[in-house]
């Protein structure tokens, strides 16, 4: 029997308390949203909860309402990120009635909606799907396969439990976050070669895996 992929324990959720009514929902936008425009400005180093509050034109005891400090309200704009980015990719992916879905066109909308994120998300160079921290980024392409399998499951008639697809998923995420990673170093744009090599080595490698599933 297949052995699954051991998965690092879920981060603890960041929220000290979740906003029940809507103006409390639209005081933590206000929050992260300033935080990501900080971020940008400033870098995580520098970042305060102060900071943040002044420019969300808040109270700092609202910021505290929320979180206990800076790593945890950063850890939460990852999170509404992460759920940006699915909302991005099911968008573009809706298909008609009837029409299914191509998993190759899937994979270059993934790639694409995190470059376009990359380019005109505030704060999303910093902090992506994690805080930055030596262990983050790994920690965020694990949440990042699986949430990724989970979307794509239904539409393309995927076993979301699947071990060997988790790992196969996995895989692919760190491959390609790797070579975008590359691409933005070698350009800040993002180098046009290395997205293109990026989107041929992941559909290559999918494709013992998802080809047999069409």
């Amino acid at each position: 029997m297949q052995q699954p992929t051991p998965r690092p324990a879920p981060p603890p959720a960041p929220l000290r308390c979740a906003p029940v009514q809507r103006r409390s929902a639209q005081r933590l936008a206000r929050i992260l949203d300033a935080c990501a425009e900080v971020l940008e400005e400033t870098g995580y180093e520098e970042l305060s909860t102060r900071a943040v509050a002044l420019r969300a034109g808040v109270p700092i005891g609202s910021v505290y309402r929320f979180f206990p400090n800076k790593r945890a309200m950063t850890e939460a704009l990852a999170r509404r990120n992460l759920d940006a980015y699915a909302d991005r990719i099911t968008t573009r992916l809706t298909m008609p009635e009837g029409v299914p879905l191509e998993w190759r066109r899937a994979m270059d909308v993934v790639v694409d909606e995190y470059l376009a994120m990359k380019r005109t998300v505030p704060g999303f160079a910093l902090v992506e799907f994690t805080v930055p921290a030596p262990t983050g980024p790994r920690q965020a392409n694990y949440l990042v396969a699986d949430r990724l399998l989970v979307l794509f499951a239904g539409p393309l008639g995927l076993d979301a439990a699947d071990e060997r697809l988790r790992t196969a998923f996995l895989v692919g995420v760190e491959t390609a976050d790797a070579l975008l990673q590359l691409a933005f170093r070698t350009d800040p744009a993002g180098d046009p070669a290395i997205v293109t090599e990026a989107k041929l080595l992941l559909r290559s490698y999918l494709a013992r895996y998802l080809d047999a599933r069409e």
